[in-house]
């Protein structure tokens, strides 16, 4: 099943619960190689989600601004993207082209995502894919210029969004947790993984 909001593909359930465990398993191994780092905005202010990547580039901020990067924090190069998670990308878009960076996002039951654009990759024809593991989130989406109508729908463990088309460009954020709804991480939260082609 597929909903669409707004030009955002919604697929519910997209992974089961053996892929979503399967897919968490290939994100701990991410993360034992590139561990969860918390990224400051260009004016200096912490963000409330930690951050790490996998594949050629991975992202950075700081007082230049927002950039991808070749490697991270500590000097290494990002860890290769598992095949439990190009396979999504595989199965939702059905493109040869694949992804160049796997951007993961670790929500606590107090981080947001505030309303932004996915706008630093060179061709915007390739669509963004979202996935959602661990607790509930509150995504929300506008259009294409900063502020206006806004809608918002509860993404759940093992749902995908691609943002193709005319949404490729609009805004987007995650506005609240909905801590303990789901069991599949340990210690509770939300996994975000997003998959960009980047050249």
């Amino acid at each position: 099943m597929k909903l669409a909001v707004r030009g955002f593909d919604i697929y519910p359930g997209f992974l089961d619960l053996a892929a979503q465990r399967a897919v968490f398993a290939a994100v701990r191994a991410v993360v034992a190689q590139a561990p969860f780092f918390r990224l400051r905005t260009p004016s200096g202010k912490p963000m409330s989600v930690r951050m790490t990547a996998a594949g050629r580039y991975g992202w950075f901020s700081d007082t230049k601004g927002y950039r991808y990067v070749s490697q991270h924090p500590n000097g290494t190069p990002w860890p290769q993207i598992p095949p439990e998670i190009l396979g999504i990308w595989q199965r939702s878009t059905g493109l040869d082209r694949t992804p160049e960076c796997c951007l993961i996002n670790y929500y606590a039951a107090d981080a947001r995502m505030g309303m932004h654009q996915d706008s630093d990759e060179a061709d915007m024809q390739w669509p963004v894919v979202s996935v959602s593991l661990g607790d509930d989130g509150l995504f929300r989406m506008g259009g294409t210029k900063r502020g206006g109508k806004t809608e918002s729908i509860w993404l759940r463990s093992g749902d995908v969004v691609v943002m193709g088309g005319d949404a490729r460009l609009s805004y987007h954020g995650v506005d609240r947790i909905r801590a303990g709804s789901s069991t599949l991480l340990p210690k509770g939260g939300r996994l975000n993984l997003t998959l960009r082609v980047v050249d």
